[in-house]
């Protein structure tokens, strides 16, 4: 008999290179049967949570960055270095990409963490500013998600309104469980839910895996 599907919110900053290090669990969380995985943007580093970047801050985020790297074997580029974090002039603000992928969520649910490993990677291996709406619109276009773009690209009421609700809902989320950063993992099985440790999104996944995948 078929259970009901264990629920994943994934709490994740499109701008968290710990989050881009978690790309492959996420992708292995989504193809297991009877799980549903929703992306659950935090805005952690939108609005109020951006912050200018200079050198003392871009070499913290590099030394990071590294260490992920070694981890999981993600690539962080020399181009991201010199273009992104050498780039003093762009603030370290998730505000657009994440409305870029609430845009995606609206019209395309299941290609969302397609979207966001396309907006990671435009960032963190190809040294892009994904804080700039045309960039952003290009990355969706490529990989066929024109209706998100065209909602980006107007920035209308709609997706403005349910972009806020969504944060402000991941954010009580987080006050909620005394969560204080990404990524992270609230795992709902039946009437039970609990937090998941954003640590086992790397290294040896198989113990997640295995708690999603059975009762």
């Amino acid at each position: 008999m078929m259970h009901q599907p264990t629920h994943v919110n994934y709490l994740f900053d499109p701008y968290c290179g710990w989050c881009y290090g978690a790309s492959s669990a996420l992708q292995k969380i989504q193809k297991l049967e009877n799980v549903a995985l929703e992306l659950t943007p935090t805005g952690l580093f939108a609005d109020a949570g951006a912050r200018p970047m200079d050198h003392r801050f871009a070499q913290y985020a590099w030394s990071n960055d590294q260490r992920i790297a070694q981890l999981t074997g993600r690539v962080f580029s020399e181009k991201y270095w010199r273009d992104v974090l050498g780039n003093h002039d762009v603030r370290f603000d998730s505000t657009n990409a994440t409305l870029a992928l609430t845009a995606v969520t609206l019209s395309q649910p299941k290609r969302a963490l397609k979207a966001l490993l396309a907006i990671q990677e435009a960032r963190f291996i190809h040294g892009l500013d994904i804080n700039s709406i045309s960039v952003l619109t290009d990355i969706l276009d490529e990989i066929d998600l024109t209706e998100a773009a065209l909602r980006l690209r107007n920035r209308d009421g709609e997706l403005m309104a349910i972009n806020a609700r969504s944060i402000s809902s991941a954010q009580k989320k987080m006050h909620e469980f005394a969560i204080q950063g990404v990524p992270n993992l609230i795992v709902t099985k039946g009437p039970e839910q609990r937090i998941v440790d954003g640590s086992y999104l790397y290294a040896n996944t198989t113990p997640l895996l295995d708690y999603l995948k059975y009762d």
